[in-house]
């Protein structure tokens, strides 16, 4: 019998992990008519609430339960990645918690995996139930992607995606510490297929992606597949040269045609500003590259596991 392995990231979610189970039950009938056992893999990123006890309450009555629970809360990312690299099945599909990936699509998206793809990947094509202001900063990111980068991110992609053994080896391959999964999905390649869903809302609990924390993914995002805002820095520093070219020669020409009358400080204070403001912008573009080269370099564990069943 094949196996499918369900890998489902946690975060201080004790209410949604037993709904969960129990949503991820309904297809059960669909893959035991295909002969395909299921798995489901809980891990636990660290929680502070119950959410460890009320995987473990599962675990004793259904084994194919099992829990992989961090040392302390290391990010999503390194929960997709800890659940990939300790999955054991033939197929593969990462899901959330909060039922905001509705486990009724996953017997569709196996039929489409069957038809020759390697990946069934979803999408949102709507963004209701949220603010909207995260919405338009969501879309101009994609928007941003798209234009600087050459790897593939589809607007609305979701983590949810059922993939093949071989896809999910290459993932693992890729061994980086500062984590973009959504542009790694897209740059190991692969034949994907991707399923369209109205987007739902979580059933119990509030997120744990605020703007800033969603902000400073989208710099991960753009910092890990994208050396765009290194050229920018480059543009702009060589417009500035020439900027104060011409000022020296206008300057120059000036003072042999009309005298050198004295020039007001606010426009003085002004360019200093402007110039100054510029200098750091570029320097925090150089200080984002750096601080990940940084981190890659030191070869820190992505996770540490405190206790797995």
């Amino acid at each position: 019998m094949s196996l499918l392995s369900v890998i489902v990231p946690c975060y201080n979610e004790e209410e949604n992990v037993p709904l969960f189970y129990e949503e991820l039950l309904k297809t059960e009938p669909f893959f035991r008519e295909r002969e395909i056992e299921v798995e489901i893999l809980y891990v636990d990123d660290g929680s502070g609430d119950r959410t460890v006890e009320e995987v473990k309450k599962l675990r004793e009555k259904d084994e194919r339960v099992h829990l992989v629970s961090f040392s302390r809360n290391f990010g999503k990312e390194a929960a997709m990645y800890a659940g990939l690299e300790l999955s054991g099945g033939d197929y593969v599909v990462m899901m959330d918690v909060d039922l905001q990936d509705p486990p009724s699509l996953l017997p569709e998206m196996f039929l489409q995996l069957g038809q020759g793809y390697d990946s069934v990947a979803t999408r949102r094509v709507s963004r209701k139930g949220e603010p909207p202001v995260r919405s338009f900063f969501a879309r101009m990111f994609y928007r941003l992607m798209k234009k600087i980068s050459k790897t593939e991110i589809m607007d609305g992609a979701r983590d949810y995606r059922l993939m093949t053994r071989q896809m999910v080896d290459a993932i693992l391959s890729m061994k980086e510490y500062n984590r973009f999964t959504k542009g790694i999905f897209g740059w190991v390649g692969f034949k994907t297929r991707w399923l369209e869903y109205e987007n739902v809302e979580r059933v119990r609990g509030e997120t744990k992606w605020n703007f800033w924390k969603l902000f400073l993914y989208s710099l991960d995002g753009i910092t890990a597949f994208s050396t765009a805002p290194l050229m920018l820095a480059s543009v702009v520093g060589v417009f500035f040269c020439i900027v104060a070219f011409l000022m020296i020669l206008f300057i120059i020409v000036r003072k042999l045609m009309f005298g050198d009358p004295v020039s007001g400080w606010p426009s003085l204070v002004c360019i200093i500003l402007m110039t100054s403001g510029v200098q750091f912008f570029c320097t925090g573009i150089l200080g984002q590259y750096l601080a990940k080269t940084y981190m890659e370099v030191k070869r820190r564990p992505i996770y540490l596991v405190r206790e797995r069943l």
